[in-house]
């Protein structure tokens, strides 16, 4: 990760991946900090091999955001991908040296701005109910017979599900929108697998926003009167950070 050197934790202050001494290599006014890993785990090969084992993954990921966040307590970090590996400190120099500016102007679009996450949930089952609406009245069967009955129900159960996801798409974007005016940048990523991360119910929205310091605790209201205009749609807001902002480095 790439922070300013006056905002980087003191060394030694804290353990890194495999409960390695923590260290700032320094370039120009920024600072890497970086932690030794052993080479038989971390090599080409064998990484990975351990890439796929998720307990393996789950501690160094921990350990890499634990460093994180605490320097991005100090200040503004651009933080690296999981398992970014130079072989010396001069490799790390020279990406300081090569990709200074833009690491700069990263931290500057950073300062003073958090990442928030954001993730709309709804009920499919009562989306499609007020999608229904009142219950009209149906032609008796033996008027249509029962086959003409079943395509009946069918064609009826059909227009609700559209109704359902024309509902659905609606109050995404009126969410997102909302909140997007708010942020100082926003993006949306994929719905996340509800038997990955354990959620219940439908994901219709996976926001990120990048959220000035001193307008944060104003957004976090924002989302809880959005909770309360759709909650009777069987909608859940879910509001989650600060975060460092993974989803504003890639991008730029």
């Amino acid at each position: 990760m790439r922070s300013r050197q006056d905002a980087v934790p003191q060394a030694g202050a804290l353990s890194g991946v495999r409960d390695a001494p923590v260290k700032t290599v320094v370039e120009d006014g920024l600072a890497a900090i970086v932690s030794p890993v052993p080479l038989p785990e971390f090599g080409e090969e064998m990484l990975t091999e351990n890439l796929n084992d998720l307990g393996w993954l789950e501690a160094v990921a921990r350990a890499h955001q634990r460093v994180i966040d605490e320097a991005f307590e100090r200040g503004p970090v651009v933080p690296l991908r999981l398992c970014t590996i130079y072989e010396t400190d001069e490799g790390v120099r020279g990406l300081l040296r090569e990709d200074g500016r833009r690491f700069g102007e990263l931290l500057d679009a950073l300062d003073g701005r958090e990442e928030w996450s954001v993730k709309l949930f709804v009920d499919p089952d009562r989306l499609e109910d007020e999608a229904a609406g009142p219950d009209g009245e149906e032609a008796p069967e033996e008027q249509l017979g029962a086959g003409g009955a079943y395509l009946a129900k069918r064609k009826a159960d059909r227009y609700v599900r559209q109704a359902a996801d024309r509902l659905a798409g609606e109050i995404a974007e009126e969410v997102h929108a909302r909140l997007q005016d708010w942020a100082s940048d926003a993006t949306v990523g994929r719905p996340q697998n509800p038997e990955l991360s354990g959620h219940t119910g439908q994901m219709l929205l996976n926001g990120a926003y990048l959220v000035e310091s001193d307008r944060s605790e104003r957004f976090g209201q924002l989302v809880e009167e959005l909770q309360g205009r759709y909650s009777g749609l069987g909608a859940r807001l879910e509001i989650s950070g600060p975060w460092p902002p993974y989803n504003f480095i890639s991008e730029r």
